[in-house]
């Protein structure tokens, strides 16, 4: 129960990390905000761990700020939020990514950490504690070919995270990063262009531990972070990626 007590808001929750975040968050005693674009997904997970759905569109103000107040509808407070909705485009020589395509990466990946704060800062700032957690992956730290404004949006979430931590320091609020490999999550095909054995294992050869994150592997270093036994722990960009990035 080590977050006992605690409100989370969990972005993409309806499916793949986010959801695993969200069952973990719910299993160690958090109440928990599953906030997902999709409604049916969100309310499903919402249902099996006893939390409370919020359907948002992250790069959209009024619903970022929507559900920031249904959190503080639920328990008046906010303690945890996980940045971990986010998109990636095909994977293309960078000059053929079209601008709708480039744009939505940007939003979702980038600007939804910046519409988030700027809803939920005053009320962390005002308790005088909290924990932001943003999830990169290890494209914005060892980036792919053909996935170049993809990686750049996770450089730029590492980046913030650093900046965010400095700055909310003095106000007792701390803010990390996790940075996975790919894992089994509904962007895995996306990465990889096309989901065939021999793209698998093609992808796998490059992880060291030979196997792609788990939803689990990533609900347990967020758990961590997340808790007080990392109080001590702030700015940091935690690879969970089987030694991708050595």
């Amino acid at each position: 129960m080590r977050l006992n007590g605690k409100t989370a808001i969990v972005t993409g929750a309806g499916s793949g990390f986010g959801a695993g975040i969200a069952r973990k968050f719910a299993a160690e005693g958090a109440d928990v905000i599953v906030a997902d674009i999709n409604a049916a997904a969100a309310r499903k997970v919402a249902d099996e761990i006893g939390a409370t759905a919020c359907t948002v569109d992250v790069a959209n103000t009024a619903n970022v700020q929507a559900m920031i107040e249904t959190a503080l509808t639920v328990s008046g407070q906010i303690d945890i939020i996980v940045n971990n909705a986010g998109v990636t485009h095909l994977p293309a020589p960078m000059e053929t990514i079209s601008e709708d395509d480039f744009d939505r990466v940007f939003a979702i990946n980038c600007k939804s950490v910046y519409l988030i704060s700027q809803a939920a800062m005053p009320h962390m700032k005002a308790k005088g504690s909290g924990n932001i957690l943003n999830v990169a992956s290890t494209a914005g730290v060892s980036p792919r070919p053909n996935l170049s404004w993809y990686n750049a949006s996770k450089g730029w979430m590492n980046t913030a995270t650093k900046s965010m931590a400095v700055e909310l320091a003095p106000f007792g609020i701390r803010v990390n990063a996790l940075n996975p490999v790919a894992g089994e999550t509904p962007l895995l095909a996306s990465f990889m262009g096309e989901d065939t054995p021999e793209r698998r294992a093609q992808f796998l050869s490059t992880i060291p531990l030979g196997r792609f994150s788990t939803p689990e592997d990533m609900a347990n270093a967020a758990c961590y972070l997340c808790s007080d036994e990392a109080s001590m722990i702030t700015g940091v960009c935690m690879e969970v990626d089987g030694g991708r990035c050595i």
